[in-house]
């Protein structure tokens, strides 16, 4: 483990909640929006070369300005001391931009000093890698500020758009960009993987929109169609066409001014009061080739660290072992590779995975056994050279398993879903299993038991459009019966900001309220569309609403 600098620097860190939150899958956030594209990988033509270094304003060009005079700053020992400085150092932004979104955004971190702390422990992994791929890049140091803004820099987040990982990925994005999404591992979350997509991503979107990175910026939030055809409307109106005369969902109005608020306050943390921990401008971790799959405690024990420090470096793979068909490279810390590579060169390769000898009973299936055992059909079909999934009671299969119990595994797929499943912060609820049954949908299930489908989504750590599959067991945590201790209702107003997704069935549904009620206390109707952060009032007993 690298040790933190003794030395602080004023920085910066992850989202305010404005009336609106961004997509990206901030942990203190319940309500993210997919990060869509409109354009199939198959409709555009997308250039892995590195980009020039960067010689343009933020709109159009980069203040070359900024650069230099930061560059005067001890630069040598800046750049040997503290990732964080180096990207100060390494700037690009025109950052003179100052306007209300920009002030609100800097105002709420200054408010929440507490969060730069946990960002900055979680980065600490990964920061110098980023660091290194986005200056590889000739791209601005600024976007290693991105996956705070998505993800507060934690490759586990997930959000209810599916979007996955630090860079926020929805499974077509991923795709599109190469990242491999299976039952075994899942390239979203892969540290080095994902990096190298989504700066992938963000030089497509660079030389789409011309060269402006707010624009860019904005796409990768919202889609590159939605920005297109903002900028299209703004022309035929004789209206200018840059980032902030656009028309945009809030979310996005949102996450640019975050971006922009996160590198001026980098620029000049002091002007700002916000300060937390150096980290280290060295590697974290080295990437070690390991040619084939294996259990990931054996591969802990190997390396001198713990299983959940295993899986925080290489947060891409689901399960208790490698994926059988790679990627086969292990991220363990620096300072331990040239042991674990001695060690990993010395492990026969029938001692990577533990095996088991199982007898085929009547009733059996391939798939049975492969849940029974936390493997799949197809690695069963692999190790046993089955042709297909016909199998016969009384014979042999060989059967990969983990090494340790599943309590060990504690950060793989099953096991941070079974902590979700297990975890509440709301009082008054009451714990209930639900099997899915054919037909089922997130609709149908909330209506049943009273609660809102994007809780049922969150609850069960899925996405409100992943598909359910039949016999699934999904956790509801749903409302006690309670009432106020004098009998009486307990009336409150409260007020409300309208959510991307929300309708007035569902808010009513969310406060236990009428529709009808919700029409007369606001003036509105039915018949028209909410607007994403509009207010509404509500006279909610606070004993009945799901809060």
């Amino acid at each position: 483990m690298l040790k933190n600098k003794t030395k602080v620097l004023s920085i910066f860190s992850c989202v305010a909640s404005l009336t609106v939150m961004s997509s990206c899958a901030l942990q203190q956030q319940s309500a993210e929006t997919e990060p869509s594209t409109n354009s199939s990988i198959n409709e555009v033509q997308i250039s892995l070369e590195p980009l020039e270094p960067a010689t343009v304003d933020i709109s159009q060009k980069f203040d070359s300005n900024n650069v230099a005079q930061s560059q005067q700053v001890e630069a040598a020992e800046i750049l040997a001391d503290d990732v964080w400085l180096r990207l100060r150092n390494n700037m690009s932004f025109d950052l003179s931009t100052d306007n209300r979104a920009i002030r609100q955004q800097r105002n709420w971190f200054a408010k929440h000093p507490e969060y730069f702390k946990r960002v900055s422990h979680r980065a600490e992994r990964y920061l110098y890698h980023v660091a290194n791929a986005i200056e590889a890049q000739g791209m601005p140091a600024e976007l290693a500020l991105l996956p705070i803004v998505e993800s507060a820099y934690d490759p586990f987040a997930y959000s209810h758009g599916r979007a996955s990982g630090m860079w926020q990925f929805i499974p077509s994005t991923g795709k599109r960009f190469g990242l491999q999404q299976d039952w075994w591992y899942d390239g979203r979350r892969d540290v080095v993987k994902s990096t190298e997509a989504a700066l992938a991503y963000m030089r497509y979107l660079h030389k789409r929109f011309d060269g402006d990175w707010l624009h860019a910026l904005a796409a990768y939030n919202s889609g590159e169609g939605n920005v297109s055809r903002a900028i299209k409307r703004n022309r035929a109106r004789g209206q200018a066409t840059d980032f902030w005369s656009l028309t945009l969902p809030s979310e996005t109005q949102a996450y640019v001014p975050k971006m922009i608020a996160l590198a001026q306050i980098l620029h000049d943390p002091e002007s700002y009061g916000i300060h937390f921990p150096a980290i280290a401008d060295q590697p974290y971790f080295e990437s070690v080739e390991i040619g084939s799959q294996i259990d990931l405690a054996q591969a802990a024990d190997l390396a001198d660290i713990s299983l959940d420090e295993m899986y925080l470096l290489n947060p891409g793979f689901n399960q208790w072992a490698t994926r059988p068909d790679g990627p086969h490279q292990l991220n363990v810390p620096v300072a331990n590779a040239p042991a674990f590579k001695t060690k990993l060169a010395g492990l026969p390769a029938d001692k990577r995975i533990n095996w088991v000898r199982y007898q085929i009973k009547s009733g059996d299936t391939l798939s049975v056994i492969a849940s029974r055992y936390k493997t799949t059909s197809k690695m069963l079909r692999q190790v046993n050279d089955l042709q297909g999934s016909n199998i016969r009671a009384g014979k042999v299969l060989f059967v990969p398993v983990a090494s340790k119990g599943a309590e060990a595994y504690v950060l793989s797929a099953t096991e941070r879903l079974n902590s979700k499943q297990n975890r509440t912060t709301l009082s008054n609820r009451i714990k209930q299993i639900h099997i899915t049954q054919s037909g089922d949908s997130f609709w149908q299930i909330a209506r049943r038991y009273k609660v809102n489908t994007r809780d049922v989504a969150r609850w069960n750590n899925l996405g409100t459009t992943d598909t359910l599959r039949v016999g699934q067991k999904l956790v509801i945590w749903g409302k006690a019966k309670t009432t106020a201790s004098n009998g009486r209702q307990l009336i409150r107003k409260v007020g409300y900001h309208v959510r991307n997704g929300d309708s007035l069935a569902l808010i009513a549904q969310k406060f236990n309220v009428r529709i009808s009620d919700i029409e007369s206390w606001n003036g509105i109707n039915r018949k028209k569309y909410l607007q994403p952060g509009q207010a509404l009032k509500l006279f909610v007993d606070v004993t009945q609403a799901s809060l």
